[in-house]
Parts: structure tokens; sequence; C-alpha cells
């Protein structure tokens, strides 16, 4: 056995001088051995640091143009040969290929236990087996395969016991140890092929902590006869400022919340760029933040390398890929199915827009036959996933991939960044790379749907680089030993810097530090060297946050550390200041208030609701009237009062329809409440209510039901009787001419005497009603419908209430007739005006600004305060 040799590097220097301290070290060290540096080994971390290294080595006259081999652990291994088998069954580290196989062992697991006890489902439960497995199998092959055997003993002793107790804890004892079994069974991996390796001597640098793999290789070296030196490159924690060379710019800013923040990384990254400073290395601790920040900086048209990426889930081609899953299992005409045919190859613009009018219920739909043909040929494309019935994944991957190359959408995602990596995830572009794991027991679409989503959100998206780049976005462990002129490190807060992440929660610290995995106070260490290492980079910019979301923020305990050992090496302060802001001076642009003009363009035939739109905002008739802009209706809502009043209009009018037809042709009897009841059940199906989302509804549909029978008995009483409903009626009024009126009159009652009683029905608030007629003149909707039955029979009006608690309520309008007559004569007046040009003035005044939807259109938000109200026009 040969001693393994640690040389602690000078702390004080920049990278370049670490870089050629490492070359130098080693040098005189194989020199004095008499090695051949051709033969020895250099083993690095991580893979970014390959470069400055050769580079050093290259540099370093006693190498005589023959260096060491530098590699990591896993280009090493991935160089001596193919990767070892790995057994049947045994974890892969491929996490989905693991959650695969780890439904049964979690199923395993849970026999005899309480299913109430388990704190989630069995595919929940999985996944925190594969996590547990995870973690152990990277501490096993921390150590050779000789000394794996005593590793496992450990974990077996210390979950031996394991289901005693009840309830989460004994579910999470069995899950440990099912997954130290499973791993048990045997782990390998092509960094196996190190500890077999014999160069002439290892060198392992170690900076930002120490790696278990790499340690693990030393020992096994050590122990086989062969040389060894571990040059360490930190700081000693305790001392992080003993002879360190401060940055030439160190500072800190404080912004006010998350998107200051995220400007003032941004401007930090672009002074760097001004002032020369490139590389930058913008450290990734929230990755919200700085995918914000990227943004920004892409605006600003800088090139960046993005080494961290994004959940593959959150990218456009997974949306892709999942929107037709997820339509395969909804019916047509929801949102599901828009989803997904807006990113259909096959849907074409013109008629996708016809068939979502028409699905969104629009009076206009520009092409009916090629919506209709559009949604044949997409239910047709989807017919082979939606009646797939239960299958294996092997067997539904194998649709999804035939789908996607039936229409050429295997060919787009190819060419997509995104899309290569989710193909090659799901192994859709070659289904042979699934193993037996992916006979799985038959599962239905939903299931293969959740299956699909929890893969993609497993998997990291990795951009490609752009050219050029001098920005490098990258976690603070891979930030170090690299020649970055500046380092710019946003969220340096409480929350991101300074806290370990949560690791697997079934391998808890203790069983951690008694099988020699690293422990959160061994990564929080290792999180602190990684900072310490900035300090060999000429800028670095700390950023923070003041509040998030009215939360306070507070500094990093790790910042904090190093202020606090800074001081007591006598370094310069480090203070807290506002973040900068670039400024720009802005000219007032104020946004008058529009006044369009509508001659010419006015609407051949006028509603109560348009001409009620012209009475409360001139503007707001421009839009719905003039313009005939509607709001696009949602598709999938929950079922909300105005669909309950929809359906209780179409209930009244069966109810009474049926009946008076069946007094009229003298059929036999049926009692009312009956007869209300099927109508009800004949009005859901008319219009596909769900009737689980109509439960409320109809709760209170059964206490309004007898009330209206009741109410109605009382009615024919009094000698009135149903005559007609939903009645579309038009009048050509000679004083509004060319322009007609028109509308749909819920209801006319009529009495023995040839009196006449036009009723609309309401599910609003009675106070609401009573003050709409409290002045008569003010009422639109009845004063139009009596004019739409002007010169019949003497007239009343009123609204019913059919929504209050004392439901059905009558609330009449006084003298119907005249308000009619006014109404018409004002109208007439004001559509003289706007024929001639008069403007149509927005508003923007009182209770109808509060909901309405032309208020984006308007502008009114923007107006300045001293612009001048118009009026309206008519009374």
């Amino acid at each position: 056995m040969t001693t393994l040799q640690t040389i602690r590097l000078p702390a004080g220097g920049d990278v370049p001088t670490l870089w050629s301290a490492v070359a130098a070290h080693m040098a005189a060290w194989l020199h004095e051995r008499g090695l051949a540096a051709r033969d020895a080994v250099l083993l690095l971390p991580f893979a970014a640091l390959l470069a400055p290294a050769r580079m050093a080595c290259a540099a370093e006259p006693r190498f005589a143009g023959w260096p060491p081999r530098i590699e990591t652990p896993l280009t090493l291994a991935a160089a001596l040969g193919p990767a070892p088998q790995t057994p049947p069954q045994a974890p892969s580290g491929d996490v989905l290929v693991d959650r695969l196989l780890a439904v049964e062992r979690a199923r395993r697991a849970l026999d005899g236990v309480d299913a109430s006890a388990a704190p989630g489902d069995v595919q929940s439960m999985a996944v925190q087996l594969v996590d547990a497995a995870h973690r152990l199998r990277h501490g096993a092959l921390a150590r050779s395969p000789a000394r794996r055997g005593d590793f496992w003993d450990a974990a077996r002793a210390r979950c031996a016991g394991a289901g005693a107790g009840a309830g989460p804890a004994q579910i999470e004892a069995r899950l440990l140890a099912e997954a130290v079994s499973w791993c048990a069974e045997g782990v390998s991996a092509a960094s196996d092929r190190l500890y077999a390796h014999r160069p002439a001597a290892w060198v392992a640098l170690e900076i930002g902590g120490a790696d278990a793999l790499i340690d693990g290789v030393l020992a096994a070296a050590q122990a086989a006869g062969v040389p060894g030196l571990r040059l360490v490159a930190d700081t000693d924690a305790a001392t992080p400022f003993a002879g360190v060379a401060r940055p030439a710019l160190a500072r800190r800013w404080l912004a006010d919340d998350a998107e200051d923040e995220a400007g003032a990384a941004a401007l930090a990254v672009i002074e760097a760029l001004d002032a020369g400073r490139a590389p930058v290395v913008l450290v990734a601790l929230d990755r919200s933040l700085v995918r914000r920040t990227r943004a920004l900086l892409e605006r600003a048209g800088v090139p960046l390398i993005d080494e961290t990426g994004w959940q593959l889930s959150t990218t456009r081609a997974a949306a892709r890929v999942l929107a037709l899953l997820r339509a395969a299992q909804a019916a047509p005409g929801g949102d599901a199915w828009l989803d997904w045919l807006t990113s259909w190859p096959r849907a074409e613009a013109a008629a996708l827009r016809s068939l979502e009018a028409q699905w969104r219920g629009r009076r206009r739909v520009p092409e009916p036959a090629a919506a209709e043909r559009l949604q044949r040929a997409a239910g047709a494309y989807l017919a082979p996933l939606a009646d797939a019935g239960r299958r294996s994944l092997r067997s539904w991957l194998h649709r999804l991939s035939e789908r996607l190359r039936a229409d050429g959408s295997a060919d787009e995602l190819a060419a997509d960044a995104a899309g290569a990596q989710i193909l090659a995830a799901l192994r859709l572009d070659g289904l042979g790379a699934w193993g037996a794991e992916a006979d799985t027991p038959p599962m239905e679409l939903a299931q293969f749907t959740a299956w699909v989503a929890a893969a993609l959100e497993a998997c990291r998206f990795a951009p490609p680089a752009d050219a050029g780049a001098a920005v490098v976005v990258t976690p603070l462990a891979r930030a170090i030993g690299r020649p970055f002129a500046a380092a710019v490190v946003p969220a340096a807060d409480h929350s991101h810097l300074g806290r370990a992440a949560a690791g697997a929660t079934l391998v808890a610290d203790a069983l951690a530090a008694q099988l020699g995995i690293e422990t959160r106070a061994e990564q929080h260490l290792r999180q602190r060297l990684a900072l310490a290492q900035l300090m060999r980079v000429p800028s670095l910019t700390l950023l923070r946050r003041r509040q998030d979301e009215g939360e306070g923020v507070d500094d990093s305990p790790d910042v904090e550390w190093l202020l606090l050992e800074a001081a007591r090496a006598g370094a310069p302060a480090w203070p807290l200041e506002p973040a900068p802001r670039r400024q720009c001076t802005l000219h007032a642009q104020p946004v008058p208030r529009p006044a369009p003009s509508a001659a010419g363009a006015l609407p051949a035939a006028l509603s109560a609701t348009q001409i009620e739109a012209l009475r409360e905002c001139p503007y707001r008739f421009h839009a719905r009237a003039v313009l005939r802009l509607e709001e696009a209706a949602e598709l999938e809502l929950a079922l909300a009062k105005r669909d309950y009043g929809s359906w209780l209009h179409l209930v009244l009018q069966r109810f009474h329809a049926v009946r008076a037809a069946a007094r009229a042709a003298g059929a036999p009897a049926v009692a009312d409440d009956v007869r209300l009841q099927q109508a009800a059940g004949e009005a859901s199906a008319a219009l596909q209510l769900d009737e689980a989302g109509l439960l409320p509804f109809r709760a209170s549909f059964e206490a309004f039901a007898p009330a209206y029978l009741r109410w109605l008995e009382r009615r024919e009483a009094l000698g009135w009787h149903w005559q007609a409903g939903e009645l579309d009626a038009s009048a050509a009024p000679a004083a509004l001419a060319p322009t007609r009126l028109r509308g749909r009159i819920d209801r006319i009652d009529g009495a023995a005497d040839g009196r006449r009683q036009l009723i609309d029905y309401k599910t609003g608030s009675v106070v609401g009603l009573r003050r709409k007629v409290r002045e008569p003149f003010e009422d639109t909707q009845l004063a139009v419908y009596a004019a739409l039955l002007a010169g019949t029979a003497p007239l009343e009006a009123g609204y019913l209430a059919l929504d209050d608690r004392e439901a059905p309520l009558e609330v009449a309008h006084a003298d119907v007739q005249r308000s009619a007559e006014a109404l018409v004569a004002g109208l007439a007046s004001e559509l003289e005006r706007l024929r001639a040009g008069a403007p149509l003035h927005a508003l923007g005044e009182g209770e109808v600004c509060a909901h309405c939807e032309a208020r984006g259109l308007c502008r009114r938000d923007h107006w300045p305060a001293s612009a001048p109200a118009a009026d309206a026009q008519l009374a």
C-alpha cells in the first residue's frame, strides 16, 4: 500500500494562477518520483474544468509536450470501454426506467399496511423509493465493487426491524428497506472500470468540496499500490480569506422585488460585457429568476450558454405532446381539443377559426362546412388513442409514436431542440430502447397521460448554446475554477443560498452519516466552499431582493459568513447598496378619449341590449353594434348563474308550450309538477349540461318549482293565461327608418278582456329590478319590447324574478307604452345625429365601466385626468 499525499494549493490568486499552480505541483510531484507524466491521470470533478486544466498543463515546461491524461471520472470511464451490463431489475440510474420498476416494489412494501395511513398513492411512493434508491446507489458506486458488501450490510442492519410501529413512519421504513434490498441485488455503472484501471499515478483536484467517487478511486488505488496525489484548491472553511486575493470589484445590490432583481442582474451582466470583462458567469440559484434575467438579456441581444436548463415539461414541444393525449381523452368542443388543434399540422387556420366560432356559440360562423370537415378529420386522427382501451406502456408508446409520425409531428419535434429531447426521453425515436420494464400491467389513457407528464417533469431541457456566447448560466457548483472575468449571483438570499436542498426523504441524515453518504451539513459546506472560490473572480456582484410577494427577504447566511470572515481578515467592507437602474427619458403621450364616427356603418336592426349600450356609453355601442365585437366564451367552465338562467328560461318555455298544446288538443291531464320536472330534464339534455355541475341549481329549482306553480295558479285565477314564449319579434317604427328594432320576448300572457302582458324572466337581484322601473323612462329593455308589440291590444309589462328567496316575484313597469313612445322618439333623434357623423364618445363614468368588455379598447385607464367628459346624447 502506498501513501496518498495531499497538497493544499495557495488560496490567493485568480483562476489562471490556480491552474498554473495545479500544473506546477503535479509536475514537481511526478518528477520527484520518476513517474512519466504521460502515464498519469489527472481527475477533475466536472467536465467544464477540462479546458483550463489542459491549457495550463500544455504551458508547463516540465511536461515537455507530454502532459498527463486529463479526465473526469465519467469521461475516463466512457473511454475505458462500454458500461457493464446492469443486473436485471436492478436500479439503473435512469429515472424513467427505475420509476417503472419501483411501482411493483412499492406495492410489495405496502402489503399488510393500512392504506389509510399511506401518505400518497403507489405512484408517489414509487417516486420516493426511486429517490432513496438512487441516493444509496450513488453512495455504493463511490466504493470499489469489493467493498460494497460492507456498505449493504450496514444499510441492512440500519433497516432491521422495518415495519414495526404504525402510520406513515412504518410505511417510510418499509420503503427504505425495499430500496436497500433493491439496490443490494447489484448496482453497477461505467465508473466501476476506474477501480481496476492502473495508471502510473492518480492525481485528483479537489475544488468546491470532496468528490465521493474520486475519493473512492484514490482509496482503491492506494490499496493497490498506485501512487496518488490530492491537490486541494479549497480554502479552510474556518478562515476563507486567509491569503485570498480579494476581487478587484466586489459589491452587493439590493433590489425591491423579483422583477427589479432580474433587471439588476441583467444590468450587471451587460455592464461587465461593456467594460470588456468577459466571459461572465450568471449563477443560477433561483431558476425562475434566472429565466427572467435570461429573457431580459436575450431582449438586449446578449447571446448565452445555459448549462442548467429547465424542466422539459415546461417547453412548447412538451405542451404539444400532452395536448394530443389530453384531446384524445376529451369530447369535441372543449379546451383540450382547441389546445391541441392549434398545434396540429393538419388544422388549417381558416377552418380552425370557424370551428372555434362554432364551439363558442357565436352567431357568425365563417365556413361551417370547413369546420365540420376539420372536426371529423381530428376525430379520426385521435381515434387510435381515444378508443385504445387498456394497454401496456410499450403499446401506448407505440401508438403515440405512430400518431406523431402519421401527421409529420415527429419530424417537426425532431427538428426542435426540446422536441428531440422529448423523443429521446420517451424513447419514441427507437422503441426498442425500452426493456421488459415497459411491459407494464394494462393502463388507461388517463394513466398513460399522467405517466408522460411525470416523465417529462423528471427530465431537464438543455437549450443549445448561442453562437459567440460570452455569458454562461450555470449552478454555483459548476461556476468555480473556470476563467470567468465577472460573476453575477442573483438570489443571494436566505431562501436560495446557504440552505442545503432537501434530499431523499427516506434517507435521513443519521443514516447518510452512518453509510458515508453526503449529509445536508456536508452539502451546505460544499456550497460555502464554492462561494469562497468565487473570490478568485476579478468582479463579483451579489444581489438579493428586499421582499418577495409581500414577505421580507434576508441576506444569505453564507454571505453573512463571508462578510464576518472578511471583517476578521481586515478586508474592505461590502456595503449593501440599492440596485441601480438604467434610466431613459420617455415623452408623455397621453391617450385621448376616443370619439369614432359610425356614419354609414350603423346596423340595420337594433336590439334592446345594443340600445342600452348606446344609452350607457356610445363607445360601448360602437364596439358591440358597429364593430360587432364580442368576447370569446369560455369552452370549459363550471356552470354559472348565467347558465342557470338559460336553463330555467328553457324549462319554463317547454313547460308552458307542452301544457298549452296538451290542453288545446284535449289530451289527458298531467299534473303540473310532473310536467315541470319533465321539462327540466328535457332542458338539461337539450343544453347538454352536466348534471353534476347543475346539482346546486337543481336544488334551488326544487324549492322554486312548487312556489312557481302556486303563483301560476293564482295568476290564472285572475284571468291571465300563457300565450307565447321565446318570441322573436321585429318592428320598423317610421321614426327610426331605415333602422328596425328586433328582440326575443321571454313570455306574453293574455287576459279574457283582450289585455296583453309581456314578461321578462330575470335571475338577478329583485332590488336591482325595482330600481330599474322606479324611473320608467330609464328602463330600456321592457320599453323596446313594448315598441316591438306597438299597435296591438292594451299592453302591460313587468319583470318576473325567478331567483329570489320568495320567487317568483313580479316587478311591474308602470305605463310601458308611454315609455316605449319616449324611447323611440329619443332614439330617432340620436340616430339622426349619428348618421350625420356625430362622434360616439367614451363616457368612462360610473358602474358601466367596472365590468365593460370594451374598457381595454377605449383605453379608459390611460386617459389624462384632465380629459373632458362627453355627455350621453340619448335620454
